[in-house]
């Protein structure tokens, strides 16, 4: 008997946009297959998030953890320690973060956020969380400061105000430092916000306070007044103490540092304008970009470090962002490649009262983190072990595999190790805090990305980590542009012509194809042998949209039997490509035509191992009209075949012959049975836009609706309209393109009585069109006999673009394409490997070919709005569910998880959602992301083992998991931020300091800012809100109804023991009692007959 769930009536009744689907009349009982996938296998949650923080905005460091704190403008927290350990947390407001303070070695962080509130994190679980919250409402946050080991947090205003914070209770202290205190009569006006609070490194009790306007205060905590101030004409930025607590250095918004000692606080001891040009007559150093920060350290061998950002020259118009480092007598200007946002000097001691030697430089740079060396000469930086080169070219499109070939990541990081700058340190990364995680995941993942500038980048994702593998530059292939004047009046879009907007791998093959901006293809075969290719083989076509155009005499060339190679697209090149008869200039009326958008190089092109090119496909100018982009493309390693597609057309082409098999517009596919009879008219009606990436199923849409460059952020471009593509508007349906395609052995007629390879096309339209392919036999006579490609006349309707194709066997296992194993091309001449390559042969390992004829496959087809499931040959529909009626799917897979397959959706709404198959039941909806943007939309993507991520930010990618399975080993997965690490010791006093009063001075603070010693605090100035974090609140979480049970449960019984406790106080308390009566009693009656004066 089948057991009843509740969970999947709930699924059903709450699926209100997802009806339940029912087996279609044309399904027969007997072919419905039993479905071991269920809800509860199904959880969405994130895992894990890889890149460099998106537009951050500050930074601290635990120099005993060695853990690196990195916020971000929109309330993120990045945590990074030893490579493969990262975390990130997010602040509900999402307010920027303008200061992080840790309280070193205890495993927690004090965030300062810009909406004038700080947060306690704690850091000692694997998910870390707030703990306390306080939000001030009348003082606007400017500075923090949290003494090394004290639990007192000095908060600075921009009324100029302290406050002061006790960290483990998160509450108020009543003591405060008012600005009017502070300054008295030595300004008559306000001295602006504070910008900078620290304690003498050797005397706790004085706190030097930073005001904008260039007063600095040296305030004594004990006796509560100023005991002197420092006074300059220039704005401060920083300041920074010497270790001995004598002098303290400010920079300045001139671009000087001046340099105080606090017993003499009339001038400064020592003015610097390090870049400044020093006039012969004495005068004052012409002013400079201001300084803002500077940092002094010092160390026992030599001389201090002072480590500034800014301070360079006005008239160094164009100069990059640097870095100074002043040791001694010299100074090295160190360039950055962005503005730098923060640095942090990495010290030996986490004590501020001993020598400081600094060892290292984090710098956060607005796009990058960098980590320089300071022990040695010429400061090299270290390499950097973290996934941060994401952005390094704006992400224009993602692909991701798990558990592909084990082969494939060591193959690939031998070819890429080459690839490697040299010249940096060669010491450890100093970020080495915490532990990695214990995850039983061990399948082998790849993450590939396509760049703007033409780069492809292969990156290991296995067990949540992110590791570059190998880059690929595809602009090698095509002639280099000097400058804007140079560039051909034949591209198409203004910027980034070798953008990557499609790819299509074979893993088991390793072939690799890549489709760009500007119209181009290029077939890229994996080889561990470098070569030199004289010239690069170039097949142009002429991908056109109307049948007959009077303005075109060349056009019926290109519409010959779909066996035949059309006549102008050429056989295997033997020449330069300029020598390419194809490739003319303009035609006798001016138009372009026959001119593709790129010009291939043609000097050699040397090939380093890795991705070598095969081929360059490139579409041409056509009677002056520019070529549309390519909106779909797939390979095939076991055919040897490539197709592409448009919204013109699409074309077949056979990589290995180097031939074009098959080029027919959109009506062409149809036949005489098009459901639309549209006629024919010419592309110049609706021109080509030139922007970059567009939405491949809105054609010539209008340009508000057009999608912009891969580079450019649209601000307004949420996917808030409901789009979809059969719509019934003529303009639209004219402008049919090809959304999709997918090989496979196959049924491609009712009256196939076998499997055949074929080639299945779906459309922007929701047509799906099967294409029949003749294969020579394997071997010599593949590369001697053409490929046979004709379409079968077979179309199914669905409603909405087509997505995504799949083929099911009889038994609803899932059919993998016909691929081939890779093997090396490029052997030497006379080795082992020569001899094997000669005896391999394509082989097919799809199942497919082992059934029986009379077996039946089920085809499932995925669109904008619907899925179907059509047995095959019959072609009748078993199955059918409408996804969504308001919104569209912008991205489906179909996947494999460890219960079975599934068919995975990603909706325009943010929702995901997961159908069974063959069934299509709802397993899953998850309102995951409620608004979804371009840059998710073009790089959200699906794979195997429950897996998916997408680009959350220009710089980041975000993991994330929809497979219960892997939800409930995450935390095992997850590394550990916090280590149990001894506090070094402090420094040695010596006897004769110890003696006459030297070294580091201690303050009872509790003494000072308790509320005995410090009164009660306004209660109107700050409320407390206490966070959800803590390691019982989220070990409660996680555990959900047990665990609210198990605290139930203890509640109860810490209740029954402190009832049980009550009950025995009061009876000992009664058992006095009585005791306590009794002797009053006995005393009455001793004293009852005794007179007053008689005792």
């Amino acid at each position: 008997m089948k057991k009843f769930n509740i969970r999947k009536v709930l699924d059903g009744l709450t699926a209100v946009s997802s009806p339940t689907p029912s087996p279609q009349p044309g399904a027969r009982e007997n072919d419905l297959i039993p479905e071991t996938i269920q809800s509860e296998h199904f959880q969405l949650c994130k895992t894990v998030r890889h890149g460099f923080p998106y537009q951050p905005s500050s930074m601290a460091f635990d120099p005993v953890q060695k853990i690196l704190a990195i916020g971000t403008q929109s309330g993120a927290l990045r945590l990074f320690g030893r490579p493969g350990v990262e975390c990130y947390c997010q602040h509900e407001s999402g307010a920027a973060v303008i200061q992080l303070q840790f309280l070193i070695n205890e495993g927690a962080l004090v965030s300062a956020l810009a909406d004038d509130s700080i947060h306690l994190w704690n850091l000692r679980q694997k998910r870390p969380a707030v703990l306390h919250s306080l939000k001030f409402n009348k003082e606007r946050i400017t500075f923090c400061h949290l003494p090394f080991q004290s639990k007192w947090l000095y908060i600075g205003s921009e009324r100029g105000n302290i406050h002061i914070v006790n960290v483990e209770s998160f509450t108020l202290s009543g003591y405060t430092i008012m600005w009017n205190k502070a300054i008295e009569l030595s300004s008559k006006a306000h001295p602006g916000p504070v910008v900078h609070i620290s304690d003498n490194p050797m005397d706790e009790s004085k706190l030097i306070i930073g005001f904008e306007s260039g007063i600095v205060v040296l305030w004594d905590l004990k006796s509560k007044r100023a005991e002197s101030r420092y006074t300059y004409d220039e704005a401060i930025h920083s300041v920074a103490w010497h270790h001995e607590g004598k002098q303290f250095i400010c920079s300045h918004s001139d671009g000087t540092l001046t340099i105080w000692n606090i017993k003499s606080p009339a001038k400064p001891a020592q003015t610097i304008t390090p870049h400044g040009k020093q006039p012969k007559d004495g005068k004052k150093p012409e002013p400079c970009k201001p300084i803002l920060k500077v940092e002094y350290k010092t160390t026992r061998a030599g001389d201090p470090f002072m480590i500034f950002s800014g301070g360079l020259s006005y008239d160094t118009v164009g100069r990059r962002p640097c870095l100074t480092v002043m040791h001694g007598k010299s100074t090295a200007v160190l360039e950055m490649d962005y503005p730098i946002v923060d640095f942090l000097t990495l010290c030996e001691t986490p004590y501020p009262s001993d020598f400081q030697e600094p060892y290292a430089v984090v710098v956060l740079l607005e796009k990058d983190l960098v980590v320089i060396d300071l022990a040695q000469n010429g400061y090299p930086i270290f390499e950097n072990p973290y996934p941060m080169t994401i952005h390094e070219s704006p992400v224009t499109c993602c692909e991701y595999l798990a558990d592909c070939p084990v082969d494939l990541i060591p193959a690939l990081y031998s070819v890429g190790s080459r690839q490697k700058r040299q010249g940096y340190s060669k010491k450890e990364w100093p970020i080495c805090g915490g532990n990695w995680g214990l995850g039983t995941q061990s399948y082998p993942e790849i993450i590939i990305t396509g760049h703007a500038d033409g780069s492809v980048k292969f990156w290991d994702a296995s067990a949540i980590m992110l590791q570059v593998l190998y880059k690929l530059k595809t602009a090698k292939v095509f002639e280099k542009v000097r400058c804007k004047e140079d560039k051909h009046s034949t591209e198409i879009v203004d910027e980034d012509p070798f953008a990557i907007q499609l790819m299509s791998w074979c893993p088991e093959s390793r072939m690799l194809c890549v489709a760009g901006v500007s119209a181009h293809i290029i077939i890229y075969r994996f080889s561990r042998q470098e070569i030199t290719t004289e010239v690069v083989q170039l097949l142009e076509v002429r991908l056109q949209y109307e049948l007959n155009d009077l303005e075109s005499p060349d056009m019926g060339g290109d519409q010959t039997p779909a066996h035949q190679t059309p006549s102008t697209s050429p056989s295997p090149q033997n020449a330069t490509p300029q020598t390419h008869p194809s490739t003319s200039s303009n035609s006798s009326d001016g138009m372009r035509d026959n001119i593709p958008c790129l010009k291939v190089r043609s000097s050699p092109l040397k090939q380093s191992p890795g991705y070598q090119v095969e081929l360059v496909v490139q579409l041409v100018w056509v009677s002056g009209e520019p070529p549309q982009q390519i909106s779909s493309l797939a390979i095939n390693s076991s055919y040897g075949l490539v197709v592409f597609g448009n919204s013109n057309g699409m074309a077949v082409v056979d990589y290995l012959q180097k031939t074009v098999l098959l080029n027919m517009g959109i009506m062409e596919l149809y036949g005489s049975s098009d459901p639309y009879q549209r006629q024919p008219r010419s592309p110049r009606k609706s021109r080509q836009p030139s922007g970059g990436l567009c939405d491949i199923n809105e054609g010539s849409a209008t340009s508000e609706d057009r999608c912009k460059s891969p580079t450019s952020d649209n601000k307004d471009n949420s996917f808030s309209r409901s789009r979809s593509s059969s719509v019934t508007s003529i303009d639209k349906e004219s402008r049919e393109a090809i959304t999709c395609f997918y090989f496979c052995e196959t049924y491609t007629r009712k009256s196939d009585g076998g499997l055949t390879p074929s080639l299945w096309v779906g459309t922007s339209l929701g047509t799906l069109l099967a294409i029949s392919l003749n294969m020579p036999p394997a071997g010599e006579q593949r590369l001697l006999q053409p490929v046979i490609v004709f379409p079968s006349g077979t179309f199914i309707r669905l409603k909405g673009g087509i997505l995504r194709m799949a083929f099911l066997d009889s038994t609803g296992s899932l059919l993998p394409p016909a691929l081939e194993s890779w093997y090396e091309t490029n052997a030497p001449a006379n080795g082992e490997e020569r001899d094997k390559v000669r005896k391999r042969r394509p082989v097919s390992v799809s199942p497919s070919a082992s059934q029986e004829l009379n077996e039946n496959q089920y085809a499932v087809v995925c669109s904008e709005k619907q899925a179907k499931v059509i047995t095959l040959p019959s072609q009748n529909c078993a199955f059918k569910h409408n996804i969504t009626e308001t919104s569209f799917v912008l991205r489906a897979d179909v996947v494999q998880i460890n219960a079975g397959i599934c068919l995975a959706c990603f909706c325009a709404n943010g929702h995901i959602m997961t159908l069974s198959l063959p069934g299509l039941r709802p397993l899953l909806d998850v309102n995951y992301l409620p608004l979804t943007d371009m840059r998710i939309a073009r790089t959200f993507c699906f794979t195997n083992l429950g897996q998916a991520l997408y680009l959350t930010s220009p710089t980041e990618i975000q993991r994330i998991t929809y497979c219960q399975e892997v939800c409930e080993n995450l935390q095992e997965m997850l590394g550990e931020l916090f280590t149990p690490v001894e506090t070094p010791e402090a420094p040695n006093r010596g006897f004769f300091k110890g003696l006459f009063g030297g070294g580091a001075q201690s303050l009872d603070r509790e003494e000072l800012f308790g509320e005995t010693g410090a009164g009660k605090p306004s209660r109107s100035l700050a409320q407390h809100i206490p966070g959800p974090g803590g390691i019982e609140g989220m070990k409660g979480a996680a555990s959900g109804i047990v665990g609210d049970l198990a605290r139930a449960r203890i509640a109860l019984d810490e209740r029954g023991q402190k009832l049980s406790d009550v009950e025995e106080r009061t009876a000992a308390m009664m058992a006095s009692a009585d005791s306590f009566s009794k002797h009053a009693h006995e005393m009455m009656l001793k004293c009852k007959d005794k007179k007053w004066y008689q005792f």
